[in-house]
This record gives structure tokens, C-alpha cells and sequence, in this order.
């Protein structure tokens, strides 16, 4: 497992570094976001969306647990699975049948961790308690390629 802390000073540099993150992205990635209300996670999957150019399409699934957007041959993702009680109603809604099939990007994935592929990114946002734009971006590495990935993020 490998780390890196990065700073995000407002929203445009956590929209940035989703486009960023997103240029390495490809089939069968996942990344994990997790962190209170407010602090990031539907910001950076927009930046995601928008290196795709699907940035008109965004909305957040909490009343669905999962939106799926297209981009060419590209298939994304995106969860809330704040509503669930475990990783087995997400069992239930075949969540794990979505891992192969695009990249996912899972908020709250937490709560679905023994649901979750071996090797993906996690990120956990946390507020700065003394400047309120400002978050600090915990990101981890499961697997031997996401380590290097996060070497190419570091760079």
C-alpha cells in the first residue's frame, strides 16, 4: 500500500485533480471516496466526469446508488452507497458485476469494503478545521498498480 497526502485550497483544485486522476483511469479501475458531507467526494467525481466530457451529466445518485454514464467506449460508474446497510444489499443490486464492465467510483465505499475489488484507490477527504475551502486528500493504494499510479500522480 502506498500514500500520498495532497491539498486541495478550493473546489477548482479538487475538479482539477479529478481530471487529472481521470487521465489514468481505464476499465476496470475503482476509486473509493470517503469522508463526511460537504467535503469533496461529488466535486472530484466531477472532475472525473468532466476530463470525459460528461460534465453536463452529473448528478448524484444517493437517491439511486448508481448512475452509469457513457462516453464513446467508456463506461463510469458512480455510487452512493451511503444508504446501505452492508455490502450485501449491495450484493443484492449485483454491484460487484459493475467492476469489470467501466471504472467505478464508489462515495462511501466503506460501508461495502469486503465488496470491494482487491486492488483499487481510496481517497478520504478531510476539512481543515481552520480554513473551510481547504481539504486534505488522503489517497491509498491497494494493488501493485495503483502503487504506480500514485507514482504518477506524485510526479
Amino acid at each position: 500500500m502506498k500514500h500520498v497526502k495532497l491539498i486541495s485550497h478550493n473546489e477548482t483544485e479538487t475538479l482539477d485533480f479529478g481530471k487529472t486522476l481521470a487521465s489514468f483511469l481505464q476499465k476496470g479501475d475503482t476509486v473509493v471516496l470517503s469522508g463526511e458531507l460537504g467535503s469533496g467526494k461529488t466535486k472530484l467525481t466531477e472532475g472525473i466526469l468532466t476530463y470525459y466530457g460528461l460534465e453536463d451529466e452529473i448528478s448524484s445518485p444517493t437517491f439511486t446508488i448508481v448512475n452509469e454514464y457513457i462516453k464513446n467506449d467508456i463506461k463510469i460508474f458512480h455510487f452512493d452507497v451511503y444508504r446501505l446497510e452492508d455490502s450485501s444489499e449491495f450484493y443484492a443490486i449485483g454491484g460487484e458485476e459493475y467492476f469489470e464492465k467501466g471504472i467505478c467510483i464508489i462515495e462511501w465505499g466503506e460501508i461495502i469494503e469486503d465488496a470491494l475489488p482487491k486492488e483499487y484507490i481510496h481517497i478520504r477527504f478531510e476539512r481543515d478545521a481552520s480554513n473551510d475551502n481547504l481539504r486534505i486528500l488522503n489517497i491509498f493504494s491497494y494493488g501493485k498498480k495503483y502503487d504506480e499510479l500514485l507514482n504518477k500522480l506524485e510526479d
